[in-house]
């Protein structure tokens, strides 16, 4: 295979009882059907002398050109090949009087080849080059040619995807931006590649694309800023690359998941019970301070240092002071407590006895 610098025209002459062949593509006319197989001509046929390609064409693209009575259909209208593997496609003209049809592929030098067929086939054994432009061509009895555009998508799924944080490691403070980074390696075409950062199975976001147009394989990097907040914590963030390649494409389309990072993020203590607390006798005195990291508690009542009881009773109502200290800031909380009668477990046991003693009775009236 050798490249160039400009487009070659590629002339794919493929005679009935002769072969040519080349390293990279192979142009052959395929079998006609019974109904357009004509008898033989009774002289040898003489090839035409076709201008370049370039020179008085009715250019179209897609799967058929109709420009100016010239038809032209190209099976499969878009080709997408992975890198390395074979690739075929099939240049057919019908409905129309044409001397012949072929295949140029730039900026591939390859044999040039023709056929007076209606049907001419390019392959590739290994598709190894990113930026070919195949166009089928046909030269037209009454004058002129016509040619269509055959879109060609070579991809390559990337090697690795990662995600990490900006400039920063560690723990992440509560309520400061920081950075997601997701790295995609080596991937193409850049162009139809998407990026999607996850919380958890939470999408964080619509998916972003790259403006990149080159074909060749790249490295990309895509970023979001977000702010954490305590119910972040311990959170797993990771970042997923797409290759979306159309229609045409693998019907599952290439997908690359990075690593999953959990989060560990710091916020100062929280009160988690209510400023005005409930408790019934005999239960026990309950209210959790939260914080990350955990901080320390300390309950004080008129001035003095107490230990919350384990069986509250009527004289533990009232209001306490809670200090809470953390390496990230100190907080005080004010915590007014209600002593409720006839919960405890004394209560209880009496309020048994004595119903236990009216079924006795009623049962004595019987």
């Amino acid at each position: 295979m050798q490249i160039s610098g400009r487009p070659i025209t590629l002339l794919l002459v493929c005679l009935l009882g002769s072969a040519t062949s080349s390293p990279v593509s192979i142009c052959t006319p395929a079998q006609p059907p019974l109904s357009q197989i004509s008898p033989p001509s009774p002289a040898p046929t003489v090839l035409p002398s076709l201008p370049s390609p370039s020179l008085g064409l009715v250019s179209a693209s897609g799967a058929s050109a109709g420009k100016g009575g010239c038809r032209l259909t190209v099976s499969p209208p878009t080709l997408v090949v992975r890198f390395g593997d074979p690739v075929t496609a099939n240049c057919s003209g019908h409905g129309m009087d044409y001397s012949g049809v072929g295949w140029e592929v730039s900026p591939l030098m390859a044999e040039p080849g023709y056929t007076m067929d209606r049907f001419i086939v390019w392959t590739v054994d290994s598709m190894t080059e990113w930026n070919l432009t195949p166009m089928c061509y046909a030269s037209v009895e009454r004058g002129g040619q016509c040619h269509i555009n055959v879109p060609l998508i070579v991809y390559k799924p990337p090697d690795n995807v990662s995600i990490s944080l900006v400039n920063h490691t560690g723990a992440m403070l509560e309520h400061r931006l920081y950075t997601l980074q997701c790295s995609v390696k080596d991937v193409a075409p850049v162009e139809n590649l998407t990026v999607t950062f996850y919380r958890g199975q939470t999408a964080l976001g619509p998916p972003q694309s790259s403006s990149n147009r080159s074909k060749e394989p790249a490295t990309e990097i895509f970023t979001l800023n977000f702010t954490p907040s305590r119910e972040d914590d311990g959170a797993e963030f990771w970042c997923e690359a797409e290759l979306d390649l159309g229609p045409e494409g693998p019907q599952h389309p290439p997908v690359v998941k990075s690593q999953h990072i959990t989060a560990t993020v710091y916020f100062g203590p929280q009160l988690g019970c209510p400023t005005k607390l409930q408790v019934r006798e005999g239960e026990r005195l309950s209210c959790e301070v939260r914080g990350n990291p955990r901080p320390l508690v300390t309950w004080v009542r008129d001035g003095q240092v107490v230990a919350l009881p384990m069986s509250s009773s009527r004289e533990h109502a009232g209001k306490y002071t809670v200090l809470a200290i953390s390496h990230l800031e100190r907080k005080n909380f004010t915590v007014e407590v209600e002593v409720l009668g006839g919960g405890g477990p004394a209560n209880s046991c009496n309020g048994y006895f004595l119903l236990a003693v009216l079924i006795i009775q009623m049962i004595n009236w019987l």
